[in-house]
């Protein structure tokens, strides 16, 4: 059973920066794409980034591209999301998902795989 643990988390500044890190567990992680959402309280859970096979094409939210960056060390079976310029508005659980598939997508349905979440909270 594909099992993924994410850490990295914590309470920060605005324009601080976090590394969220997430490793995958019982299954060949060369095979997914890999993906970070996140959800707020009160809201719905919303796309980060996600990143396709290796060499890993990458696809981000508007709201986090030029701040996050999302990567992959398929010897690590470690997906990494690097957060810089933190934003109050930043503040969420984030989770790391994994879809048994090439493309790295935007659309939460389509993956196969959860972690339990890490929380990030970004003062102002």
């Amino acid at each position: 059973q594909v099992q993924l643990v994410e850490s990295g988390g914590g309470w920060v500044q605005a324009g601080d920066s976090l590394r969220l890190s997430c490793v995958l567990s019982g299954g060949i992680f060369s095979n997914y794409a890999m993906g970070w959402f996140r959800q707020a309280p009160g809201k719905e859970r919303e796309f980060v980034a996600a990143i396709s096979w290796s060499p890993g094409s990458t696809v981000y939210a508007v709201s986090v591209k030029g701040r996050f960056t999302i990567s992959r060390d398929d010897a690590k079976n470690t997906v990494v999301l690097q957060m810089n310029s933190l934003k109050p508005e930043d503040t969420a659980v984030y989770y790391c998902a994994a879809q048994y598939d090439e493309v790295a997508v935007w659309r939460d349905y389509e993956y196969d795989y959860w972690g339990q979440g890490t929380q990030v909270a970004v003062s102002s």
